[in-house]
């Protein structure tokens, strides 16, 4: 049983690392504001220029909606430039600046940007909706007059560091602290601190509980395999906690639908109660998947009719696709407060405070804007309205979400006032292995169950504080090894990377492809760091449990709460090494690759239990209707060594196609001009082999490879073709997959390469073809695991000498 210093020393160590990621955050944010131009901004996709206002509106909460887009009469194009703008993101609108000089005065923090908001005709709020030619950024009404908006007539956007999600982190930890640690507690204190066993189980105070039989477990889906159904028994089953481990393709969000629908549907568990649930995701993405698989569910078949599903489900926050999608867009709880019964007298107010705010903006009246005492008067009364709005409108969403049976929030939104005095009956997070432990705190104090779904070998949250972390680890340990530390050769690459900021740094990222630290194949670093290539308890410790109860509590410290070493122990990472692997179930069945696509990764991280399902096993481009319409065109060559190979290496070795700098220092990302080149080539002959262009992704773990990628492709095959960072395709699959290794140099450095679950999820991405451009005699000497890769495609795969004609 953890003990109170340990308590401590656990809850510490997270307010630390959490105030170092927000100061890393913070830091490169207002570096980047003070050293670069405006065009440089644009360039690296922090800010777009050159905007006008083309709506103000109101929106949930009466927050103040600004509506920016690229006039004509400026830009040859109204569509935006590659930026890094997500929903969630905390931005600043301002005058626009010409030239491409460095802005006067970094912007620190949050406190400091709103002090001269008013003075410079600013304002700063949250990214609420992008489109391709269109932002909208939610402002907080303020009542101290400070939402006086006299916004200029040409403005830009710049990208902050977001401090709302560190303030709610924060917040979950002083929660925690004083639910565990009552002596923390001041006297004032009146809140919920009930310690339940769900948070007694997830701090080691005590140990999961024996497993509940469900009896007569009927499953809703009668396609499910053994792997998911014994997943959804024992997330059924498990009282407290249960972790699902789903390696890429495997079904997992087809079994969290699963566990869903017998937890909502009454007689399938033990007390005959439907249960109410809140869905969390790691990114927006990932909710807004999991309720447009809710919503397309079939009606129940003849053997459930007895128990027809009659959930309401109510989507908070702003998905970043809620505009792509009807279906979605009718779930959320903006849509379904408008459309309440209750939301007549608060629609009458909101189209008064639009109207009165129509005017302040200039379209009213002849479209001037009034001036003076005229516009302190006209404010006040947008304020008196504002206020009016919100309490009507506070009734209407308390009303929606009481009636709500599942509720879908990222763990960042989960924290919003919306919910504030819900309770749930089991909370799911679904990509809780990219979501860092002190934010899914946030819906876990809302329910007495927990369950996690995610798969640790994919790539963890995105640090930036852990660069600096590891050069000071690294520089104090020169000529000096740390005791028990042990030696690896995938140490997990630091990353710097711009992220989604709706939860924390997220999945829903686009590696900025900067690299820091040195590339040599073999670091030393602590064992918290180290994710083992088999995440199965050994053979040896097995054995030693069923000889002996009592040696169960022998074991090596698998049972003690231990303090993070960085953010990137995940809180599934975390409850593995303390409980082992009766924690979780894995599935073992994957729907998406060959299996020749599918054996290496199975192999070296997942035991070798990952296999492909018969109806994938064998899939090849030659099997799409596309080219099978086109096979009359092709020959037979063609057929076999372009449609019909499942993984192709272009190899570089010996071509000299050396990489080159972008940028400079740390903030600098590669390229690689050669391998574009053979990308190039490569996808145009899948493309007149019949392969789509839609059915094709470009990857590569560096940014401005992708920039280069963009700039020769793009004019060829357009937005249909995709390209991106590993990263940010993450949870995503293609037909066809294009890798560009990018790394050629004399010094053997490898960079992000190193860190296997980035390679992990570039390999996975592809259905039917893999095909990899690299230089085999530099990737080789990046550490053990690259070189059994490099051995297993020259075994493996169509190895061609890459040579440009």
């Amino acid at each position: 049983m953890a003990s109170e210093a340990q308590l401590k020393a656990f809850i510490d160590r997270h307010r630390v690392l959490l105030a170092q990621e927000r100061d890393a955050e913070i830091e490169r944010s207002s570096l980047l504001l003070s050293n670069c131009g405006p065009k440089l901004l644009e360039q690296k996709g922090l800010a777009l220029g050159g905007l006008g206002v083309v709506g103000i509106n109101i929106g949930l909460g009466g927050k103040t909606l600004i509506e920016l887009e690229r006039p004509a009469a400026y830009h040859s194009t109204t569509l935006f430039p590659p930026h890094t703008f997500r929903p969630g993101d905390l931005a600043r609108i301002e005058e626009n600046v010409a030239g491409n000089v460095p802005t006067k005065k970094a912007v620190k923090s949050t406190k400091s940007a709103n002090t001269d908001a008013k003075s410079t005709r600013a304002a700063e709020g949250v990214v609420y909706k992008v489109s391709d030619s269109r932002i909208v950024v939610a402002v907080d009404a303020s009542d101290n007059g400070a939402d006086d908006l006299d916004l200029p007539e040409r403005c830009r956007v710049v990208k902050l560091a977001n401090s709302i999600t560190y303030d709610r982190m924060d917040k979950a930890l002083d929660r925690l602290e004083k639910t565990v640690l009552p002596s923390s507690r001041q006297t004032t204190d009146k809140g919920n601190y009930e310690l339940t066993p769900l948070i007694r189980v997830l701090l080691g105070m005590s140990s999961p509980s024996e497993k509940l039989p469900v009896a007569d477990l009927r499953y809703f889906d009668d396609s499910l395999n053994p792997s998911q159904q014994r997943a959804v028994k024992f997330a059924l089953e498990s009282p407290e906690v249960a972790c699902i481990h789903g390696p890429p393709g495997t079904g997992k969000t087809h079994t969290l639908i699963e566990i869903i629908r017998q937890l909502t549907t009454p007689s399938t568990v033990d007390d005959q109660k439907p249960k109410r649930i809140l869905v969390c995701g790691a990114s927006n993405l990932s909710v807004d998947n999991i309720l447009e698989r809710l919503l397309a569910l079939p009606a129940p078949s003849e053997r459930h009719s007895e128990q027809k599903m009659s959930v309401k489900a109510t989507r908070i926050g702003h998905p970043a696709r809620v505009m792509a999608n009807e279906s979605v867009l009718e779930a959320t709880l903006e849509v379904k407060a408008g459309r309440s019964d209750q939301a007549a007298l608060a629609k009458d107010v909101k189209s008064e405070l639009e109207g009165a705010l129509d005017v302040l903006s200039g379209k009213g009246k002849g479209s001037k804007k009034p001036r003076g005492l005229e516009r302190k008067k006209m404010w006040e009364e947008v304020r008196a309205l504002r206020k009016e709005y919100r309490q009507r409108e506070g009734g209407v969403v308390r009303a929606v979400l009481g009636e709500s049976q599942i509720v879908l929030a990222t763990c960042h939104s989960a924290g919003g006032r919306q919910l504030r005095e819900h309770t749930f009956d089991v909370v799911i997070i679904d990509e809780a292995t990219q979501a860092l432990e002190a934010v899914c705190w946030v819906p876990i104090f809302k329910a007495k169950k927990l369950i996690l779904a995610g798969d640790p070998m994919q790539l963890p949250p995105t640090i930036l504080s852990i660069d600096k972390h590891k050069k000071n680890e690294k520089q104090s340990s020169l000529g000096k090894p740390k005791t028990g530390s042990v030696q690896v050769r995938s140490k997990p690459e630091g990353r710097n990377e711009t992220a989604s900021n709706e939860g924390p740094p997220s999945s829903s990222r686009d590696s900025g492809g900067v690299e820091s630290g040195s590339d040599s194949g073999e670091e030393s670093v602590s064992g918290d760091e180290v994710l083992a290539e088999d995440t199965t308890v050994p053979t040896a410790e097995l054995e030693e449990r069923e000889r002996s109860p009592k040696q169960k509590k022998k074991l090596p410290k698998r049972s003690e709460l231990r303090p993070p070493r960085t953010l990137e122990t995940t809180l599934f990472d975390r409850l593995e090494r303390m409980y082992g692997p009766d924690i979780k179930r894995m599935l073992n069945v994957q729907y998406r690759m060959h299996s020749n696509i599918c054996q290496f990764p199975s192999k070296t991280l997942y035991a070798s239990k990952l296999v492909s399902h018969e109806s994938v096993a064998s899939h090849l481009l030659r099997d799409l209707p596309s080219t099978k319409d086109k096979g009359s065109l092709s020959d037979e060559e063609t057929i076999r060594e372009v449609l019909g190979t499942p993984v192709v290496f272009f190899d570089t070795a010996g071509c000299e196609y050396f990489e080159r700098l972008e940028g400079d220092g740390d903030e600098g990302s590669r390229c690689n001009e050669n391998e574009v080149t053979v990308v190039k080539n490569w996808v145009e002959k899948l493309v007149d082999s019949g392969v789509l262009a839609s059915q094709i992704a470009v990857i590569t773990p560096y940014q401005a490879q992708v920039t280069l990628l963009t700039s020769l492709l793009r004019p060829t095959y357009g937005p249909q073709l995709e390209i991106g960072t590993v990263d940010g395709m993450q949870g995503r699959e293609k037909d066809a997959v294009i890798i560009s290794l990018v790394r050629s140099n004399d010094k053997r450095e490898v960079g992000f390469l190193k860190e296997k679950r980035r390679l992990n999820v570039a390999m996975t991405r592809a259905r039917r073809h893999l095909c990899i451009v690299g230089d085999s005699s530099t990737v080789q000497h990046g550490g053990s695991y690259l070189k059994k890769w490099l051995a297993w495609l020259e075994a493996n795969a169509d190895v061609r000498y890459a040579e440009l004609d």
